[in-house]
């Protein structure tokens, strides 16, 4: 990795500097992500857009820290997770980053709350305590009457609710979600979308979202659009 100084203003919860990220080796060799260097604040909520292979996903898995970038520094709450391995890269994505998945990724003998409280567990929470916060998320997703219905019995929107509330779990700064609306239709990913996004600016959480979808531009306070791996725009959102 390059050497990069930390980020000194306090309202930066993600910072990356010269962020590439490169598959395969020799003439296989690919580039998912070029050069990337941005600032996500705190409370904010941005758009990554841009055509299929543009790189939208492999971006945000290194935010989070699924991915390691080949070169370039990501630094997550002042510290450098792209510098990190194992249990202490682990350890922050629980605490400090919440995912949503285009395809829910939710246990199917699991009922709803426990989906939730899973997320409450691998953090070390759990018991009584952990019970209630799953339910009230639940509840603040708009399926307080779910919350005991298995995965299969609910549409795919409540599917995908019941993975933003387990997204929201552990209270983190930084939340991902890989195109939340694409296996929904146009009124469930809308409100998926618009759950998602009050729930973090109620907590000043900052959100990213990468997305095909324009229809939900209008969420955004900033845009940014990725062309061949590299950040073409960045815009204004609304």
């Amino acid at each position: 990795m390059s050497e990069a100084a930390q980020p000194q203003q306090p309202d930066i919860v993600l910072w990356m500097r010269n962020a590439t990220k490169e598959y395969g080796k020799g003439r296989a060799k690919a580039l998912a992500v070029s050069d990337v260097s941005l600032e996500i604040r705190r409370g904010e909520v941005v758009l990554v857009m841009g055509p299929s292979g543009s790189g939208k996903t492999t971006l945000i898995s290194m935010m989070g820290g699924i991915l390691r970038p080949t070169s370039g520094n990501v630094w997550l709450l002042g510290t450098e997770t792209s510098a990190l391995q194992g249990s202490d890269l682990t350890r922050v994505r629980r605490h400090h980053v919440g995912f949503v998945f285009q395809t829910f990724n939710l246990l199917r003998s699991l009922r709803a709350w426990e989906n939730v409280a899973v997320a409450l567990r691998l953090a070390g929470r759990s018991g009584p305590e952990a019970k209630r916060r799953a339910m009230d998320l639940i509840e603040m997703v708009g399926l307080g009457d779910k919350q005991h219905e298995l995965p299969a019995d609910l549409t795919g929107g409540e599917q995908q609710r019941v993975s933003i509330a387990r997204a929201l779990a552990n209270d983190p700064s930084l939340v991902l979600a890989d195109e939340p609306t694409a296996s929904l239709d146009s009124q469930a990913g809308r409100l998926a979308v618009d759950i998602l996004c009050s729930l973090s600016r109620d907590k000043g959480r900052s959100l990213v979202i990468a997305t095909h979808d324009a229809r939900i531009r209008d969420v955004a306070d900033r845009v940014l659009y990725l062309e061949d791996g590299r950040i073409a725009k960045n815009r204004p959102g609304r």
